[in-house]
């Protein structure tokens, strides 16, 4: 029973598309973004996250430098905890290159192991042709589709969101990309709290998501709801993140926080 219970709980999680649910929330646009960026090189964020009560893994952010020809590099990678990999082991990895001026993505590269499931994507941004170029675990070609001026990828909207100076009824609206689709995302600053995670307080901004286009259990929630709460801050830090859908909720929680080093230009 417990085997089943755990099972169906990370099965669950993941067909929320939890990593990429998480990520492809925060919509905004580059277009307001402050001239100073929160974030510098070496940046970590760690979580932990959460199936209802049951602590099931842990996330991580991190940010590095470019490669001189690019902006800045950012990195998520999500896991199961050791007791949940005994039922279904996830190790998954996102990478994602900004431009120099991180206005837009340049490529996106997404590495699923999810139990037996296996699966590699590779989306490369043209901004010469206005077009993103999905390709398979194989490197073998995928699909191609127009995209708008600022698009960014699941991950890299995530950080542009962090460029923004927030205020409460604050709309974010900006197109993002998974290379099977284009969208445009919105999201609406829709109050001010402070929560305590970890056992720490935290003065944040709220934010709603509009989550019309998220997949999974999203899309089979019609009563589903997400929150998000940012540091109310320079930093901007993603504290936590809730959902309550039709199987339960789930939440990210801050564990720890180690910020970049400021003298590193990107």
């Amino acid at each position: 029973m417990q085997k089943y219970l755990y099972d169906h709980m990370v099965r669950s999680l993941l067909a929320a598309g939890f990593l990429s649910a998480v990520l492809t929330i925060f919509f905004a646009c580059a277009a307001h973004a402050e001239s100073k960026l929160p974030f510098h090189p070496g940046e970590k964020i760690e979580y932990n996250l959460y199936w209802t009560v049951f602590h099931a893994g842990y996330a991580e952010l991190t940010t590095s430098k470019g490669n001189g020809t690019s902006g800045p590099i950012f990195n998520a990678t999500a896991r199961t905890n050791d007791f949940v990999d005994v039922f279904y082991k996830v190790r998954n990895r996102i990478e994602s290159i900004t431009t120099p001026g991180m206005d837009s993505a340049l490529y996106y590269f997404k590495k699923q192991r999810e139990g037996d499931y296996h699966r590699d994507i590779t989306l490369r941004f043209d901004w010469n042709t206005f077009s993103v170029t999905r390709y398979g675990s194989d490197g073998t070609f995928r699909q191609k589709l127009p995209i708008y001026p600022g698009e960014h990828d699941p991950l890299s909207i995530l950080f542009s969101f962090r460029t923004q100076p927030l205020e409460e009824g604050y709309e974010f609206v900006c197109p993002i990309t998974d290379g099977k689709k284009s969208v445009i995302g919105r999201a609406m600053v829709t109050g001010r709290e402070t929560i305590t995670v970890a056992g720490k307080e935290y003065d944040t901004f709220v934010v709603e998501p509009e989550i019309k286009d998220l997949g999974g259990v999203f899309k089979k929630s019609p009563d589903a709801t997400l929150k998000m709460w940012f540091t109310a801050d320079e930093l901007r830090i993603p504290v936590k993140v809730k959902s309550e859908v039709s199987v339960g909720h789930f939440s990210v929680e801050l564990s720890k926080y180690t910020p970049g080093d400021p003298e590193v230009e990107f």
